[in-house]
């Protein structure tokens, strides 16, 4: 098996995993817990997650706090729907943004989504004209989980500031992987995209800026998000956290490598959205024509995707290459391949010769 699907998730790493194991020992060990408990196990637990906190912090800019959450999903809920003011926000979000516009406006708060331009980024223009004094929230993507586009954070944190707004990125696909600017108000990510345990993200929130909460009970993260926290998740992603700020420029060269072998390999295919604007470990291509899932059952021993994970299945076209302007057939003949620090030169190789072969027996062009 071939896997080449990053942006949906990454393989756990070793390290993450030996982290979490002393933390689900029990009934006879200590790992099992309640890091909210005062007695001595719960507070073995709770310095655990403090040590994660820690690791995960030392990834986002220096002026905030990390609150744990389930992932970024809920990370991103919690700020759309517990901020004040209008939202605006770009057509290529994810749709753990873009679906939060019934419950902003159900708030009477207007939800207002933009273009963006070809390569998938932000249209600045379309920002400056849009962005009001009522504009509380600007929402906007590191890096763009379909097509990889690296979104200009600084200029949109300029405009929002000259109206008084502030600004949410959504860094899931960018987080451990490059250095995460310090334009943004609110940053979200998940661990399980670094390498880490599915379940666990984070909310990092600039120091001063104030939130309601979304879910309510024991206060247990700053009174922001309740819910008792697990000490194996936490550890898991602050081992991930911390292996990929110690590794993150080798990993990033790996990426730059397999880049240029795959464009080599997969030259005949179009590639959807920018080449330079763009994280590498992202190779979302089209041929005209292509039978999508034809492909996927022909090729079924490469896992690679025909859009996001979150809306495979769907049988829509993806939202992000309609965005940057495909026609609906031209959107469902594109396939998403992601790669990253355990992927091999001879697995690109491998994987290329099959999905060409494949694509070719179709007669596309």
């Amino acid at each position: 098996m071939i896997y080449l699907d990053y942006q949906a998730t990454t393989p756990l790493a070793p390290e993450a995993r030996d982290a979490m194991l002393r933390w689900l020992d029990g009934p006879d060990g200590i790992g099992f817990g309640n890091p909210h408990s005062a007695h001595a196990m719960g507070r073995q637990a709770a310095a655990a997650v403090e040590l994660a906190r820690d690791r995960v912090a030392a990834l986002f800019p220096p002026g905030g706090k990390v609150i744990f959450t389930s992932g970024a999903t809920e990370a991103l809920n919690t700020v759309l729907r517990g901020s004040k003011g209008d939202v605006l926000t770009f057509a290529a979000e994810h749709a753990a943004v873009l679906d939060c516009a019934r419950a902003v406006e159900a708030q009477d708060r207007k939800f207002t989504v933009l273009p963006v331009e070809r390569d998938g980024r932000g249209d600045l223009a379309a920002l400056r004209e849009s962005a009001t004094k009522n504009t509380g929230v600007i929402a906007a993507m590191l890096v763009n989980n379909e097509i990889g586009a690296i979104n200009p954070l600084a200029d949109i944190a300029a405009i929002a500031r000259e109206k008084g707004a502030l600004v949410l990125c959504d860094a899931v696909q960018g987080y451990g992987r490059m250095t995460i600017p310090g334009a943004a108000d609110f940053i979200a990510v998940s661990a399980h995209k670094i390498h880490g345990p599915k379940g666990i993200g984070a909310l990092w929130i600039r120091d001063g800026v104030e939130l309601d909460p979304l879910l309510y009970g024991g206060g247990q993260e700053s009174d922001l998000r309740s819910g008792t926290l697990s000490p194996a998740l936490c550890a898991g992603f602050g081992a991930a956290a911390k292996l990929a700020a110690e590794r993150m420029q080798q990993d990033a060269d790996h990426v730059e490598a397999l880049w240029v072998l795959a464009r080599t390999l997969f030259a005949g295919w179009t590639l959807n959205g920018g080449e330079h604007a763009r994280w590498h470990g992202n190779l979302n291509l089209r041929r005209e024509g292509l039978d999508v899932a034809r492909l996927m059952s022909e090729c079924r021993n490469i896992c690679f995707s025909a859009g996001s994970a979150c809306a495979s299945g769907s049988g829509r076209p993806s939202h992000v290459l309609q965005a940057i302007g495909l026609d609906r057939a031209s959107a469902k003949s594109s396939i998403r391949l992601g790669y990253g620090r355990y992927t091999t030169p001879d697995q690109i190789e491998d994987a290329a010769e099959r999905l060409n072969a494949a694509a070719a027996a179709q007669g596309v062009n």
